[in-house]
């Protein structure tokens, strides 16, 4: 069973920076697309970055110019670099990994953006 584990959440004033670490149980590698996505309260999932193999990163307008994803292949790391936060920024986010028909999640990471 993969694991997806993620951590790096906290309350930032806006205008901070934050990096969330997803950590996996298995080669990074191994998984066809790999991702972040957020849920505000009240409102759907949504996609914040994604990853596909041997494509470029894309980004959610929202978030273009101030969220970076990387990856750490020989620690099968995710990270997502979160600069110029915003209140709207407010959401859990999670981890996401697919490989052929499964798609796997991680439990989330709150950000709080807030004065």
């Amino acid at each position: 069973q993969v694991q997806l584990v993620e951590s790096g959440g906290g309350l930032v004033q806006p205008g901070g920076s934050l990096r969330l670490s997803c950590a996996a149980s298995r080669s990074i590698f191994s998984f066809s697309t790999m991702g972040w996505y957020r849920q505000a309260p009240g409102k759907e999932r949504e996609l914040v970055a994604s990853i596909t193999y041997g494509d470029s990163p894309v980004y959610a307008d929202s978030v273009k110019g101030r969220f970076t994803m990387s990856r750490d292949s020989a620690k099968n790391m995710l990270y997502l670099q979160m600069n110029s936060l915003k209140p709207e920024d407010t959401a859990v986010y999670f981890c996401n990994a697919r490989f052929a028909t499964s798609t796997y999640w991680g439990q989330g990471t709150q950000v709080t953006v807030s004065s």
